[in-house]
């Protein structure tokens, strides 16, 4: 199907606010690249799939990225490409990387988050006039649990979250099944190596992996955008040749068909 904003975006437009709506995002290469092994990811994608980011980030309250994409890609994460507000923008930082330089930090554009651990006050009472502190709790692990993270965005009043980047965000957040919505955006090119879209933890069997029931959009320039709706899961073949034969053997023992037959 050729790209249409309002059919790719209709499930975000449709969210109430009563709960968290959170979609992730990726713009990768046909071999499931984000960037070449230098860490080069400007620009995998084409100018219909920007777009098409940009429009995300029009219809969100927040968009979030972890503390290596700012360091990586320096990003902006405001809206210029298509008419609409910039969100909130949220920094996940963890051990207090953040430095004063990036560029979110010295725009007037929209407000900014930085999500630190609970002990981190010290160094984020550096950045306390530039950028508003939510301290999270550690779990065991000593990570900040993706869940905790989005329901204390959502106490602010933050109803519709972006995870815009980076790879280990997203798989964090894919991984604690908070994830609503994904868009992948898939470009006609092959880089043969470098960094990976995301990895989840290892399955064993194909039906353990997420089957989300999907739209395909197409852009002019060869892009393709994927948008997966992560809470309607599709059929797989191995589960439709299942219902296949459980629904014969049904028909089988019916007495009706075992007189006819």
């Amino acid at each position: 199907m050729r790209y249409d904003p309002e059919a790719a975006l209709r499930a975000l437009s449709a969210h109430t606010g009563d709960r968290p709506f959170v979609i992730g995002q990726l713009g990768q290469s046909l071999d499931g690249r984000i960037a070449t092994p230098t860490g080069k990811s400007k620009y995998i994608s084409g100018r219909g799939a920007l777009e098409h980011l940009h429009r995300l980030r029009a219809h969100v309250d927040a968009v979030v990225v972890g503390i290596n994409t700012v360091l990586a890609d320096d990003p902006q994460l405001t809206v210029r490409m298509v008419e609409g507000r910039s969100p909130a923008r949220v920094i996940i930082d963890p051990k207090g990387r953040l430095p004063h330089s990036p560029r979110c930090l010295h725009d007037g554009a929209t407000g900014r988050i930085l999500v630190v651990r609970s002990k981190a006050h010290a160094y984020a009472n550096g950045l306390s006039g530039k950028i508003d502190i939510l301290p999270i709790s550690c779990d065991g692990s000593g990570n900040l649990p993706a869940k905790d993270i989005i329901a204390a965005l959502h106490a602010r009043g933050l109803s519709k979250i972006l995870i815009e980047g980076g790879a280990q965000t997203l798989a964090r957040c894919l991984s604690a099944g908070i994830v609503d919505a994904l868009h992948v955006m898939v470009a006609p090119v092959i880089l043969g190596s470098g960094q990976p879209g995301f990895a989840l933890p290892p399955i064993d069997d194909l039906d353990e992996g997420l089957h989300p029931r999907s739209e395909v959009f197409t852009f002019p320039d060869g892009d393709v955008l994927f948008c997966c709706n992560l809470r309607e899961k599709r059929v797989s073949i191995a589960q439709d040749s299942t219902m296949q034969r459980t629904a014969k053997r049904r028909t089988l023992s019916d007495p009706v068909v075992r007189r006819l037959s």
